[in-house]
């Protein structure tokens, strides 16, 4: 108590030893290694937006067929995440960044005995293994990154980390444009043609392969991290929210808060909102604007870009407006956005859905940051509960698959990520405010 008076009535630090608080004295190394996981389990997450349109070609499959590239993805997401908390409450954060890269990698080297196959199923498994992988690394890294230094700058490390992530979604972007993008499209006519001559079988194959290098080197690179991580001394860290007594908290307690079964449900609609985009964004591009694959490739890693930039212009408006407020605004917006692409499917409908990444970037963490307020030692259940959330990627992409073919219209379908951001804003206004019946237990 004194020491907390104290540090009251100190003067502030001067501007360099306030920089300096970001970084974790004494335990850099093992800061900057999880912090370029955050980098690392982008790649995968925004690869998956070209496999979709790449798998429609190369297994000439339908679009909710492809949808379930994302199914399968964030499945693994949903079965994994609890368990991954229980292994690190028992083991702790090292063990759960070792696993899940050693998931990340296995899952990646997969893509060569599927493409070999020429089994969809078989890349949907090894989809399914990398987001295990990426379940732990993620269950794990947040806690850990907010943790590993002083209580007083955890928001700022944290968005610190999560600003890698975004340069890691637009390098998978790239990587999907340039290396497994074939440039090659073939018209009906000439998709007739070759199944005469009997060479489509090949040119299939071909486009099918053309998956395993980037993936053979992305596994290499998870494995050599997993590597390092293992060889380097980590911190022991027990959660700021565990009482004296050890209490992890129950799961039958977080039923008591509206507020975070709230965020719960925000959270699996942004996350299928998010992931719906961007999956169809490329087809969305080719069909109303009639672009290459390419092209359209190049766009989605620009609307990428505008998801960086906004994450790092929110985390600057958050010092002068209410985090649950400016996600509002920025509901608002989006669902501007989205009514006129699914009006006006035209160059003003792509600009429009090439916006509204910039709008969803404080999405994620800040409804995560709302949903966890007040749960006291629940703390921890609650977070492995809104990485499950995650699944709604798992729900929404293929759902506007469906929509689209029944309707003939890829603009209709968008209008799933429409409703979503209507209901994100309404818990930005209202659901996020925590109720009493949550102070009754004593989160606060």
């Amino acid at each position: 108590m004194t020491l907390k008076t104290e540090a009251q009535v100190a003067p502030p630090p001067p501007p360099a030893q306030s920089a300096a608080r970001l970084f974790p004295s004494g335990h850099l190394v093992p800061f900057i290694l999880v912090t370029v996981l955050f980098f690392l389990w982008g790649i995968p997450n925004n690869l998956n937006d070209v496999l979709i349109r790449h798998f429609m070609k190369s297994f000439a499959i339908s679009r909710f067929q492809a949808g379930l590239v994302q199914s399968a993805f964030y499945m693994g997401y949903f079965l994994v995440a609890m368990p991954a908390a229980l292994v690190m409450r028992r083991t702790g954060y090292k063990s759960g960044f070792v696993i899940g890269l050693v998931l990340f990698g296995a899952g990646a080297f997969l893509f060569w005995p599927a493409a070999l196959a020429g089994s969809y199923g078989f890349f949907l498994f090894a989809l399914f293994v990398i987001a295990s992988g990426l379940a732990f690394l993620e269950t794990a890294s947040n806690p850990f990154i907010a943790q590993v230094g002083d209580p007083d700058s955890s928001e700022r490390r944290l968005n610190f980390a999560q600003a890698f992530n975004p340069i890691g979604a637009i390098t998978g972007a790239l990587i999907g444009t340039i290396f497994i993008f074939s440039g090659v499209e073939l018209t009906p006519q000439q998709i007739a043609y070759q199944q005469a001559r009997h060479t489509y079988e090949a040119y299939l194959r071909f486009e099918t392969l053309r998956v395993v290098k980037p993936y053979l080197v992305i596994g290499a690179v998870a494995l050599v991290w997993a590597l390092l991580i293992l060889r380097t001394k980590f911190p022991p860290i027990h959660s700021e929210h565990e009482s004296e007594s050890g209490d992890h908290g129950h799961l039958r307690d977080l039923f008591h808060y509206p507020h975070f079964l709230f965020a719960v449900f925000a959270e699996f609609l942004y996350v299928g909102a998010q992931v719906g985009t961007w999956s169809y964004f490329i087809p969305y591009v080719q069909e109303y604007a009639h672009q290459s694959e390419k092209i359209a490739g190049y766009f989605l890693t620009g609307t990428l870009a505008a998801f960086g930039v906004g994450r790092f212009a929110s985390a600057w408006l958050m010092r002068f407006i209410n985090p649950a407020k400016l996600m509002g605004a920025y509901c608002v917006a989006n669902i501007v956005l989205v009514t006129v692409a699914v009006l006006r499917p035209s160059w003003l409908g792509i600009w429009c859905i090439f916006a509204t990444s910039f709008f969803m970037s404080l999405m994620f963490p800040t409804i995560f940051a709302l949903g966890l307020k007040g749960l006291g030692p629940n703390t921890k259940l609650g977070g492995s509960l809104l990485v499950m959330a995650i699944v709604g990627g798992a729900v929404l992409t293929p759902l506007m698959g469906f929509i689209s073919e029944r309707t003939h219209s890829l603009a209709i379908a968008y209008s799933v990520p429409l409703l979503a951001f209507a209901i994100i804003g309404l818990y930005s206004f209202w659901g996020s405010q925590r109720r009493s019946s949550a102070t009754a237990l004593g989160g606060e």
